[in-house]
């Protein structure tokens, strides 16, 4: 039924009626309030302080927009971007700059996905440089079919000793070799749930078994072999049960709070985001920003089905006739 719910969303997410009619509804703010800092940088950079200041959370920024086919929308993403790396040099937050590949050129012309990486990643190295805190490019991971694009391009980055980080997600099978990889190399890895729904050959399907991948999957992150190699874990999870878990496993293996860190979303149990930063550990919101929030927006909804309300009432709302001026 969950599985079935997420398609939905995810059909919602990419259309393009559905997402014109709720961006141009002003009656759709609480819902996108509720997951976005905002429409630009200034926004996301004000969002960034509050958690910062107010309760020592960092933040991994993301310019909303992605799936893009039109070359005027990939320039406004990588500007985007490198406008908000650039204002890194100017600031005192720790921040990662996530960018999908299809955001920056994937379905226009992929030759130009790897120079476009290379400058944000280039932008972040000079605005950071030597300010504390773990600046980087954080490659996120979307459907199966890009993996092996995305690893690449990680690869690449780091080969010109770029700050790079990139995404796996549990619920891909292959994920446990590629994550092996990635520790005997030293990498920055954020581990996810997976927010695609994939075939049974390349993914598991049921609920269960994505959970149980995932507890395996921060296993191998937490290894004493890992903390040898250099690898930092990103342990983006939202299950506290799981948050309890890898905290218990990080003291028996000697992980000592700050050598990884916990990532969850703006705008979801921000209670456990905050009592996990009262317990010493390093905690990172993922904060989307800009005006494309629709896709970002119902995907979150998707999921978790108890969100199913928020969207009910808030299209119910958008729906409704304005009272007429006197």
């Amino acid at each position: 039924m969950k599985r079935l719910w997420q398609r939905v969303m995810i059909a919602l997410a990419r259309s393009a009626r559905v997402k014109g009619f709720m961006q141009a509804n002003p009656r759709m703010t609480n819902l996108a309030r509720r997951f976005v800092a905002g429409p630009d940088a200034a926004a996301a950079i004000a969002a960034a302080h509050h958690l910062l200041d107010r309760k020592g959370i960092r933040t991994s920024f993301f310019y909303l927009g992605e799936y893009v086919d039109r070359w005027e929308l990939v320039r406004e993403n990588v500007e985007q971007k490198l406008a908000i790396a650039g204002l890194l040099e100017h600031d005192v937050l720790d921040v990662h700059i996530s960018v999908d590949p299809t955001q920056i050129g994937l379905q226009t012309d992929p030759a130009q996905v790897a120079p476009h990486a290379f400058a944000i990643g280039r932008t972040i190295l000079r605005a950071a440089a030597g300010r504390p805190g773990i600046h980087c490019i954080m490659l996120d991971m979307e459907d199966s079919s890009v993996v092996d694009f995305t690893l690449a391009l990680h690869d690449d980055l780091r080969r010109l000793e770029l700050p790079a980080a990139i995404t796996l997600q549990a619920y891909l099978r292959r994920s446990e070799g590629d994550l092996r990889r990635l520790i005997a190399n030293g990498a920055r890895v954020r581990l996810v749930k997976g927010a695609f729904v994939g075939k049974s050959g390349v993914a598991f399907t049921a609920e269960g078994e994505i959970k149980a991948n995932y507890r395996r999957l921060v296993e191998l992150m937490l290894a004493p072999e890992a903390r040898t190699n250099g690898f930092y874990p990103i342990i983006a999870t939202h299950d506290d049960r799981i948050q309890a878990e890898a905290m218990a496993l990080a003291r028996q293996n000697g992980w000592p709070q700050g050598s990884y860190e916990f990532e969850m979303l703006l705008g979801v149990r921000s209670d456990v985001a905050e009592k996990l930063t009262q317990q010493g550990e390093r905690v990172r919101l993922y904060v989307p920003f800009g005006r494309d929030w629709w896709p970002y927006a119902v995907r979150r909804i998707g999921e978790n089905p108890a969100n199913g309300l928020l969207l009910v009432r808030s299209i119910v709302s958008a729906m409704k006739e304005p009272p007429a001026t006197p």
